[in-house]
């Protein structure tokens, strides 16, 4: 259950919260699940510890972008100790928000040229 807590500024996403947001997009999953996606997904270059993995699910389930599935995927094959996590609404807004800021900045990184455009990617 998210925490009545308001806060006055929108929290800033760290390079770390946003992996696990978009670990969460697709479906629920457990927090060694989220770190098995991040690390398959950056060719093992970004590597979640569990201190780190379970101090960012606290925050993100305290501003309620997540939240604790009651639903297990397969309980007969599954480790009741574990817990599911899913986005909220706010969570994939939050998200959406912070992919279209950095899909600017990319945009910019290639009118400054330092990134390759789009031409000849097909």
């Amino acid at each position: 259950m998210p925490s009545s807590k308001i806060f006055s500024e929108p929290m800033q996403i760290t390079p770390i919260l946003f992996q696990i947001l978009l670990a969460l997009a697709p479906q629920e999953r457990h927090g060694y699940g989220v770190m098995k996606d991040v690390l398959e997904r950056s060719d093992n270059t970004t590597r979640i510890g569990a201190g780190t993995m379970y101090s960012s699910i606290k925050k993100l389930l305290e501003v309620g972008w997540i939240e604790e599935s009651d639903e297990r995927p397969d309980p007969d094959l599954d480790d009741q100790r574990r817990r599911y996590y899913r986005l909220t609404g706010t969570g994939r807004q939050a998200a959406e928000r912070e992919a279209g800021r950095l899909e600017q900045l990319v945009q910019h990184a290639r009118s400054v040229q330092l990134l390759p455009g789009l031409e000849g990617i097909s």
